[in-house]
Formats: structure tokens, sequence, C-alpha cells
């Protein structure tokens, strides 16, 4: 199927550069129709300088893209805008082709790669909730009437009032089903707090290497494709890190810059777990020309989750993709490996810096546990192989009267060890 993709700049008022480059965007507006299959026989940039109401671009414009899809009759035309149901309507006239904006080109995109029950139901959400506001008066068949039979609604029902209607008793039946999935996560969720594994969330923007790095730590076989959202459906797999203290990995949706709202609030179940975990991995691809432009788009979907920036205390960047840059820019990178504030520098593909991250990864984790000191009889075996499950043995010493142990635990075992051990817990610290 062959299409247009046309991008909108905006020109600015100011005279200020936009952070994100017209070419780049254009580029990646390019990579959206690809991931679903369209040939691409042209692209444009357009620039804007006020939005037209009927048409969002200027009819000169609307004339010069009319001429040349005559002459190449493309099937779809993209514009990697927001477009009005009304500009949307005005330029499938004018153009003669089917007409998709943004959020319709990333709602396409997960409806093909949605897989689970879960994510399907999400992505008809999102859909669903988009398409219900390009009902007016978009196409001639809603402008009918026709008398009702009670369940189809009254008498004179517009055929668009019936639409509106059934699209809504479907989407409070989807959120019905996506409220059990929360439940569902929930549920899991509290399961994992009774066993003390920490989660770290891999987030990013699309095609920033975050399944191919969950595949290199995890020994998974989790799709990695290059191309944008080769993941939809969130993944979990137990690792173990450098010190043997187990944990669990999560892969997640990636996320790109103008992020359709239907899609942010509808794969909100999915996302929890981004809330919940205890350290949130933003992988970027260094070597991209956009990475920082990239970086702001991501901060805002976690601001907007509720997830402000800590310091890295809750959160560690990572900079990924290095075996693309050059030797001296890689070494400059690979050096500054240090602090726990300081980015992570790897390459998920070659495995370069892997164990600089899990290190790292070990040390934030230690940074937010507690040291306990646990004193028991030689011979309480149960109560020796519960510290040992439900901590981190950082020290042993063995006499005839007692074995002491000196743990780091998670704050929120803190009171179950105190409620099993009462007063043989002597001290709690930060380790």
């Amino acid at each position: 199927m062959t299409a247009f993709v046309l991008h909108v700049e905006p020109r600015r008022r100011d005279g200020t550069r936009a952070i994100r480059n017209a070419e780049a965007r254009l580029a990646e507006a390019v990579d959206l129709a690809e991931a679903i299959g369209l040939e691409v026989a042209a692209r444009h940039i357009v620039p804007l300088g006020a939005a037209r109401p009927a048409t969002l671009i200027g009819s000169g414009k609307v004339d010069e893209i009319a001429a040349e899809a005559r002459a190449l009759d493309p099937e779809v035309i993209v514009v990697n805008a927001a477009l009005s149901p009304v500009q949307q309507r005005n330029l499938e006239k004018a153009w003669n082709a089917k007409v998709l904006d943004r959020t319709a080109l990333i709602l396409e995109i997960f409806g093909e790669r949605a897989r689970t029950r879960e994510g399907r139901l999400q992505v008809e959400l999102a859909h669903l909730t988009y398409q219900r506001s390009r009902l007016v008066r978009s196409w001639t068949h809603l402008e009918r009437q026709r008398g009702g039979f009670g369940f189809l609604g009254g008498p004179g029902e517009t055929q668009i009032e019936t639409d509106r209607r059934l699209i809504g008793e479907r989407i409070a039946k989807i959120k019905r089903g996506l409220e059990d999935v929360r439940r569902t996560r929930g549920l899991h969720r509290h399961a994992r707090k009774r066993v003390p594994y920490p989660v770290v969330a891999l987030v990013g923007y699309t095609n920033a290497g975050k399944s191919t790095l969950f595949n290199t730590l995890t020994k998974s076989a989790v799709e990695a494709r290059d191309m944008p959202f080769a993941t939809l459906d969130p993944t979990m797999r137990g690792i173990r890190l450098p010190t043997g203290r187990p944990i669990v990995m999560s892969d997640t949706v990636g996320f790109i810059a103008d992020l359709p709202h239907e899609l942010i609030a509808a794969f909100r179940a999915t996302l929890e777990e981004v809330l919940e975990a205890d350290v949130i991995v933003h992988v970027r691809d260094i070597a991209h020309e956009e990475t920082e432009a990239q970086k702001a788009d991501v901060m805002s979907v976690l601001a907007e989750l509720g997830i402000e920036s800590d310091g890295g205390r809750r959160s560690l960047e990572v900079y990924n993709k290095i075996d693309l840059l050059s030797p001296a820019e890689r070494a400059g990178l690979r050096s500054r490996n240090g602090g726990l504030a300081v980015p992570v520098a790897i390459s998920a593909l070659t495995g370069e810096g892997i164990a600089d991250l899990l290190q790292r990864l070990d040390r934030m984790l230690d940074s937010q546990s507690l040291r306990l000191e646990l004193r028991l009889d030689p011979a309480d075996g149960a109560g020796l192989a519960w510290a040992y499950a439900h901590g981190r043995v950082l020290a042993r010493k063995d006499r005839s009267e007692r074995v002491q142990l000196t743990l780091a635990i998670e704050p929120k075992d803190q009171t179950r060890f105190e409620k099993r051990y009462g007063d043989r817990v002597k001290t709690q610290s930060p380790v």
C-alpha cells in the first residue's frame, strides 16, 4: 500500500529553534509508516505559519499535495500532526485518499503489535476513545435516521447517536475488563512482595534498545527489532546481580514524542509496573541525533505518570548503543561509569558496559536497603533459613552460643523481620 508522509512543522514566532529537528521528525514519521507495511512514495516537510481550522495547512499547500497525489495516486496520506475530525474529512476530500494523523498511525501500529488479551483491550480502548471524537458527521451513513427497537435506541435516533452510544457501551465494557487486569496485576505485585525480589523496570524512547538490553540481561528471546514499538506487551524475568541478589527485570512499551493521551490512559495498567518498580532504568539511544529531545519526551511521559527525576536514588540513566560512536566518544563515556547519579554507558548489542550496569544496580539497591543485625541460636535452622531466604547476608559470625548475621534487607521487609525475630533483631541502619 503506497503512502505519502507529511510532517507539519510550525514556525516559531519568537525566532527560537525547535527542540526537535524537522528532518528527524519526518524520518521518524516515515519509520512509523513503514512499521505497518506502508510503502512511502513521497515525503515532505510542510511549514505551518498559522493553523487553518478547515485543513490545518494552507490552501496552496493543500492544492500542491493534491496535484502530486493525482500523479502518484497514494492510497494513504500520513499527516504527522494532530488533525481534528473536520480537518481530516476536508483533506480526504481534497486529496481523494485516506488520511491518517499521527495519533491514528500510532494506534494502527499498536493494533497490529498487541498480542496478549490485556494489550488488545488497551489498544481497543485507545482506538475507540479516539474514534468517538471522530464521529462528527464524517461519513454520510452517520446522517441517516432510523426507528428504534428499544434496545437500539429511541425513535428518530440518528446513526451517529447510535454509533456513539454503542462505542460508549463498548468502552465501558473494556474498562471493566482492564479493571480486572489491574486487580490481577495488583495481586501479582502483592505476591512478589511476599518474596522480596526488587523490580527493575526498563523505560525509554521507542527503538532505544530496551528489548535488546532485556534479552542480554535475562538471556531471553523477547522480540527486538530495529523498528518503532517492537515491544508492546510487558515481559518480566528474574536474574541475579553480581552479589547474588535476585531481581525481577521488566521490559515495557517504548515512549514517543506526542504520545497520544488515549494511549497513556489506556496503558496505565501496564505502566503501573513502572510506578511500583524499585529502580527505573531509562535507556537512551545515545548515538541518535535527537537523543536529548527523546529524553525530554520520556521524562514528560514519566512526569505525567507521577514519576519525577530523583537525582539517582531510584532512577538510572543508561547510554545505550555506544558501539555506534567513535572510539574516543565511547572511551569518554565509559570513563564516567561511576557515581550513582552518573549515567552508565553500554552497548546492549555487544555487551560492552553490561558488567558496570549490573554493579550499579547492586549499589543502587544497596543504597535503598537497611542493615540489620540478627542473633540466632545455632540450633534454629528454620530461623537461619528464613533469614537467608528473605535478606542478603553481608557477614556471618558463628559462636558456640549464637550465630550473628549482618543482613541487607528491603525497607518494606523490616516489619516482617521484627515480627518474626522480636528482640533478636538488634539494630537497623541504612546500608
